[in-house]
């Protein structure tokens, strides 16, 4: 990560492991034929669920 970096300071980063995690809570039912689009409350609840917490993971 530092070499990749350089001289720029670290933005939030997250394991892998949480990324996929994240991707299928997010997207695992978007092929469901009656599918609706996620609340804002249930894209929150995500994120906090996985432990994505603090202002940057904060949703509009």
């Amino acid at each position: 990560m530092r070499h990749w970096l350089g001289d720029r300071a670290p933005g939030t980063t997250i394991p892998v492991t949480t990324l996929a995690a994240l991707a299928v809570a997010w997207w695992d039912d978007r092929l469901s034929p009656d599918w609706q689009p996620h609340t804002r409350e249930r894209n929150q609840a995500i994120l906090e669920g996985l432990g994505l917490t603090g202002g940057f993971w904060a949703l509009a």
